[in-house]
């Protein structure tokens, strides 16, 4: 993985690139996939002035299936068509949160569209498992990208890394996580 060893680099196992360096996009990375990209998130809210999670909040019209959510969903799809297992698990606090009440309603004609595999964890069902303090994927079991937010949610930056511990560690969490989870067509969010 040509990308996967540039994300690397050459300084130690851990390297944190900012929005604005030059790194590996998450397209590069899916398209060197060959057998597995696993995605674990742990945060009730994030990206939240997304123009479209904003206009739902208030609830107004607005376009859920934009350019991005498309690319998102082709690339993906694209990816899960080349034989790459896509899965995610997400850890949500209950009652769930404004974002991932929109999250959830987004899943099953994004994530699922895609043919990306969802679970969900209540949160008070992970509160005994090691977990890495940021939400990540892995791919093809070798190559871990972190993602870094603020305290807003707002996406700071990325770490990557090829170190065997850490990538047995994020394996291992998230394979924890997907066995206790439940599958998207089974979970109910709970509001109150």
């Amino acid at each position: 993985m040509e990308i996967a060893s540039r994300a690397a680099g050459s300084l130690g196992p851990m390297k944190t690139i900012g929005p604005s360096a030059s790194k590996p996009t998450f397209a590069e990375l899916l398209s060197e996939c060959v057998t597995s990209a696993v995605h674990l998130e742990m945060h009730d809210r994030h990206l939240t002035t997304d123009p479209a999670f904003l206009a739902w909040k208030a609830g107004q019209p607005h376009e859920e299936d934009t350019e991005p959510y498309r690319v998102f969903r082709a690339l993906v799809s694209d990816t899960v068509a080349r034989g790459v297992v896509a899965r995610r698990a997400r850890i949500v606090s209950e009652p769930v949160s404004d974002y991932v009440r929109w999250e959830h309603s987004l899943t099953e004609p994004h994530n699922i569209a895609a043919e990306e595999l969802v679970r969900w964890l209540p949160r008070e069902r992970a509160s005994a498992l090691a977990l890495p303090g940021n939400p990540f994927w892995v791919f093809d079991g070798r190559l871990v990208r972190f993602s870094i937010f603020d305290g807003d949610g707002a996406l700071v930056g990325h770490q990557f890394t090829e170190e065997p511990a850490i990538v047995e560690f994020c394996t291992s969490a998230f394979e924890t996580v997907w066995g206790r989870a439940t599958d998207h067509a089974d979970y109910c969010i709970s509001t109150d």
